[in-house]
This record gives C-alpha cells, structure tokens and sequence, in this order.
C-alpha cells in the first residue's frame, strides 16, 4: 500500500513545517497539580470571583463536555475558538502555504472566506453557486488544486440550503484531494441539515458551529470546529495559547446545558414562525420582486430598485444591503427580530410600497 494510501489526507495537506512543530506550551497545556502556582507570571491577586487572574484553560472542560454532548462527537473530535471566523482563519493557516495553495468559494456566500484566505497571501478560487443557488455539478473538476473548500449551509448571504444528501458525494470524491470545510452558523434553523454524523466517517470532512445566532451569544465570541483527532491536533499547533477567555467559557457551558439548549430550541422556533410570517406579507407587497426562501434566522429580499435601503434607514431600520454582492443587486438582508420589531418593519416596508408604486 503506497504512503499516499496510508498518510491521512490531513497530514498531507498541512503546512509541511505544522508536522514536526511542537506547539506552544503555554502553562495551562502543561498542567501540573500543586496549591502554589508560580509558572505563568501571574499576578497573585484578584479582585474578582472566581478568580480571573489566573490563565483560562487551552480549551475549558465542561465546554467542550457540554458542546461535545450537545454535537454528539468525540471529545478529541472538536476545538473551541474565539467565533467560527477564527477558525476559519485556523484552517487557512494550517493548510495553506502563502503564495502557493488556494482555497475554493461556491459564491455569493460568506465573506470572511475570502478575507482570511487574503490576508495569509492564499489565493482564492470562485466557483459560482447556480441560478437556484445549488452547487455546480462541476465544483470538483474547478477546484483547481484548491486545499480547502468552503460551503456554507444553510448559506449566507443567500439563505439557500442543501441536504446532506447533495454534500456528502463531493466529500466523498475528494476524500484523497481536499479538505471540505462546511460552515453550520445556522444550523440550528435547520438541524435536518447537519453533517456532524459524517465525521466519524470521513477523515476530509470539517463543520465550523458557533453559539452567536441560535444561541444568542454573539457578543460572547465562541464558535468550534467538528474534525476528526488529526485535523483538530494540527489545529491546535496553530491557535492562540488561550483562545477561550474564562467568562466566555462560563457562559457558554451554561447555555450548553440541557435547560440552554432547551431555551434556545424554543427560541428557534419562534424566529422561524416570525421568518415565515415576514415573508408571506412582505411577498404581497408591490414593488418586491422576490422572497426567496431561507433555513436561517434572515431572509433575502430582492426588489424593484435600491431606493428601499435608504428609505429605510430613514426610518430607523438598519438592514443589511447585498446589491455590492454580484447576482444580488437590490437585495436586501433581513436579521429576524423580536416579534415587535418584525411589525414595525413590515409597517415600513408597506408604507415604503404605497409611496414608490
């Protein structure tokens, strides 16, 4: 059997100087056990409880034990990071030689893709989404040598989903060639949609998570990566020494608990009510020409011409304008609110269509 065969693909792919480098030890992955700690030039007073003077740990225990529960893989399985864009960054540095590699984005989608590949010199490599917003049935023979390939499901900016059924066979084409990256930032608007169980399965596969949509907790920056032992170990070589500061890793294990995901599940189906309520009466409205469907917590929106983004910032209303995006012109990104934020903003909206008709 060749090494080829042999090798994990993660270990091909990598950074050539990643394989041998010995992270760095900072003094939490150290460890030791002892009641006087004097190995990380801390200070030795606190003025807060529990004690933030003190170095968090590398990746705090019960975060991952809750979100591994949660996500149901292995605890070796998975790496915290400050946001999904972190780790994003993450795999670019990992695999990726500046000047050399690429990585492939099924466009419109996610930014940040594009910035991060930019800003380690690694080239990027665009492959249009269809008309309908599907893969191209000829991604694979585009990749161009591409090390990672990013798609995001359900996908941002567009709102368009794919099964996993639809996913699955390019994972599978590429098993020796490229590392599949699939973005879950709102996967819990459409868990039916999830990849977390292929994992285990294939060793090229990777899903990026974060708690800052479903769960409420933007401002907290906490995202993880879902991979097999090998991808996450070369991972780590590459993270900050404490990627988790210790009150973001207190929120986010109790919103991980059972009664958080529980809170968080009703809170999903709300917005999804509150989606599906805002498109139906802003679909009737003169002068939008589309509604398209979406499995997160916003909805796109095209319409008849781009006054409609300045007539609502006029009135207080702050919504995202995709028409720089191309395929996108006059559409307009809806964040789902509150239930009385969602009426004002379907006030306006009708408001804005009886004076421009």
């Amino acid at each position: 059997m060749s090494d080829r065969v042999t090798t994990p693909i993660a270990q091909r792919l990598a950074r050539p100087e990643l394989l041998d480098m010995t992270p760095y030890q900072s003094a939490r992955r150290i460890g030791g056990t002892g009641d006087i700690w004097l190995n990380a030039n801390e200070s030795p007073f606190s003025d807060s409880l529990p004690a933030y003077n003190r170095y968090p740990e590398f990746q705090p225990t019960e975060l991952i034990n809750n979100y591994a529960r949660y996500a149901k893989v292995n605890l070796d399985q998975l790496l915290a990071s400050r946001g999904a864009d972190e780790a994003i960054e993450l795999l670019i540095r990992t695999f990726c030689v500046p000047g050399q590699d690429s990585i492939t984005i099924c466009t419109p989608t996610y930014g940040m893709y594009a910035i991060s590949a930019a800003t380690c010199n690694v080239a990027v490599n665009t492959v249009p989404l269809t008309a309908e917003w599907q893969l191209d049935s000829q991604l694979i023979s585009k990749l161009n040598g591409s090390k990672l390939l990013f798609i995001c499901n359900p996908n941002n900016p567009t709102g368009s989903t794919l099964t996993p059924h639809q996913i699955e066979p390019i994972v599978r084409a590429l098993e020796d060639e490229c590392i599949v990256v699939v973005d879950e930032a709102y996967i819990e608007f459409s868990p039916e949609l999830t990849m977390a169980s292929l994992i285990e399965k294939y060793d090229n596969l990777v899903i990026l998570r974060t708690l800052s949509k479903a769960f409420a907790l933007a401002g907290l920056r906490c995202g993880f990566m879902l991979a097999n032992r090998t991808i996450i170990d070369l991972a780590k070589k590459v993270i900050a020494p404490y990627p988790i500061a210790a009150p973001v890793g207190e929120i986010a294990s109790q919103s991980l608990t059972i009664n958080g995901v529980m809170k968080m599940t009703c809170r999903v189906a709300q917005l999804n009510k509150l989606a599906a309520q805002f498109s139906n009466a802003v679909s009737k409205l003169s002068g939008v020409k589309a509604v398209y469907s979406s499995g997160t917590n916003f909805v796109l929106v095209r319409f008849n011409d781009d006054r409609w983004f300045s007539l609502l910032g006029d009135a207080g209303i702050v919504v995202r304008n995709q028409s720089r995006v191309k395929t996108l012109n006059n559409c307009l990104r809806f964040s789902i609110g509150s239930s009385t934020e969602m009426a004002r903003l379907i006030s306006q909206l009708t408001t804005i269509s009886i004076a421009i008709k």
